[in-house]
C-alpha cells in the first residue's frame, strides 16, 4: 500500500505518539508510591537525555529522508528505515523483558519510564508537527 510522502510523517507521528503514551502511562501508574522531588527530577534528566541525544535528532534525521524522497508515492512502512525498525522492536522487547524478569525494580520502572515515554511521545508531536509543516 502505498501513500503520499508527506503521510509517512504522519504514520511516524502515530505511531510514536501511542508507543511514547503506553510507555509513560506505566511509568506514572508506577509514579505515586515513589513520588518525590529527586525522582521527578530524574525523570526530567531521562526525558532530556532521550529527547537531546535520541529522539529530537531521530525526528530530524527520518523527516529529512522522507522529505527527500523523489516519488511521492512511498510504501506506507517507510516512514523509518530498517534501523529504526530494529531499534524499536529491542526497546519493546527490553522492555517488555525488564518489566517481566522483575530485575528491574518499581521505582526505576517509575522514574524511567516516564522520562522515556514523555520523550518517545514528543517525537511523536513533533512528527506531527512536521507533517503540518512540510508542503
Amino acid at each position: 500500500m502505498k501513500v503520499k510522502k508527506r503521510t509517512l510523517l504522519l504514520i511516524a507521528c502515530f505511531v510514536w505518539t501511542i508507543a511514547g503514551f503506553n510507555v509513560l502511562r506505566i511509568g506514572i501508574v508506577a509514579y505515586p508510591a515513589y513520588l518525590s522531588a529527586l525522582n521527578i527530577f530524574l525523570s526530567v534528566v531521562v526525558f532530556a537525555v532521550f529527547q537531546g541525544c535520541i529522539f529530537g535528532r531521530l525526528v530530524k534525521k527520518h523527516t529529512g529522508r522522507i522529505t527527500g524522497y523523489t516519488e511521492e508515492s512511498q510504501f506506507f512502512l517507510k516512514f523509518f528505515d530498517r534501523k529504526a525498525f530494529i531499534i524499536m522492536a529491542v526497546m519493546i522487547t527490553g522492555g517488555i523483558g525488564l518489566r517481566v524478569s522483575g530485575l528491574a525494580p518499581e521505582r526505576f520502572i517509575a522514574v524511567f519510564y516516564t522520562g522515556l515515554g514523555a520523550s518517545l511521545m514528543l517525537a511523536g508531536i513533533l512528527f506531527g508537527r512536521n507533517y503540518f509543516v512540510t508542503v
